[in-house]
């Protein structure tokens, strides 16, 4: 039986190679940017508006902090407590255009000693984790080759 491919958040992320993105959603009245998305009301405390837009986010941003992650979490986080734990880089990412920041890990091989805040990075799929039914689907910040200078 083939594994379906299945993201570990419904409505987070879609799209395929170049259409690739992180989905957030815009106020149509003050024009106010959020993720995860919002779907009921403009988070805003300045504005009153409900009209809300699903729009793709930046796909590049510059790291603006990242750490270890050398342990394997307590539940609920979902793991195979018989796997041995591989250590992996977070990264929150300032995106380009909006100016938000959004954590997200780094491709598997990319470790925090090839990492330095500033760096250019971009949105790529990744994968979360496997099972016996499922390939869980997630996004990876990977460094940009020839991305610039940290700031």
């Amino acid at each position: 039986m083939a594994r379906v491919r299945k993201p570990v958040v419904e409505g987070w992320f879609g799209g395929e190679g170049a259409e690739f993105a992180l989905l957030g959603t815009r106020c149509r009245e003050c024009a106010c940017v959020f993720f995860p998305r919002e779907d009921a009301f403009c988070r805003n405390p300045r504005c009153a508006g409900s009209e809300l837009e699903e729009v793709p986010l930046s796909r590049r941003g510059r790291v603006w902090s990242f750490t270890d992650g050398r342990y394997r979490p307590p539940p609920p986080y979902v793991s195979d407590p018989g796997r041995p734990w591989e250590p992996y880089a977070l990264l929150a990412v300032e995106l380009e255009a909006e100016r938000m920041v959004v954590l997200g890990q780094a491709p598997p091989g990319v470790t925090v000693d090839q990492l330095r805040v500033g760096m250019e990075v971009e949105l790529v799929p990744g994968v979360l984790s496997e099972d016996e039914e499922h390939i869980w689907t997630t996004w990876h910040w990977r460094p940009v080759e020839g991305g610039g200078d940290p700031v």
